[in-house]
């Protein structure tokens, strides 16, 4: 597994295209796959947040949180774009960053200088940060809707 950085460093295009993908709206957004307690999968919404070393996770008491909490292994496919079918997926373990320098340096990136917030809304403290280590990628670059040659690239570490 890889960290978002030393992924960025092994396939800078990727990377490049992932980040574009994730943050097409101004904040990172996402589908997270997790897999349930009877091993089925689970999707939500989620907002990643990228820093040059890593790949981040707030996550709220949820049953996404648990069942990263149990089982670790996740899928991410960033949000589909308008104009084509180009996509972006990775998957990987998420991993708890108790670490309260880096929950306090991604909150001040998360919150206010990606959302112009203000202050933490009521809580943000009770959220659980996860740090996504990547170990395959798939970026899909299209000419469009509808195309039936879509060129796939994929990575695995």
């Amino acid at each position: 597994m890889l960290t978002w950085g030393e992924f960025r460093t092994a396939q800078p295009d990727k990377a490049e295209v992932g980040r574009a993908m994730l943050y097409q709206f101004g904040v990172g957004l996402g589908f997270l796959g997790t897999v349930r307690a009877d091993g089925g999968p689970r999707v939500h919404p989620v907002c990643p947040i990228l820093t040059a070393d890593g790949m981040f996770l707030f996550v709220v008491a949820s049953p996404k949180r648990a069942d990263l909490l149990r089982d670790p292994r996740y899928a991410l496919h960033a949000f589909p774009v308008p104009d084509n079918e180009d996509a972006f997926y990775v998957t990987g373990t998420a991993e708890p960053r108790p670490d309260p320098a880096l929950r306090s340096e991604l909150a001040r990136l998360y919150l206010f200088d990606e959302r112009g917030m203000k202050e933490e809304p009521p809580g943000f403290e009770d959220e659980q940060l996860f740090e996504l280590l990547v170990n395959t990628c798939l970026a899909t670059k299209t000419t469009g809707h509808s195309d039936w040659n879509p060129q796939h690239s994929v990575w695995k570490a």
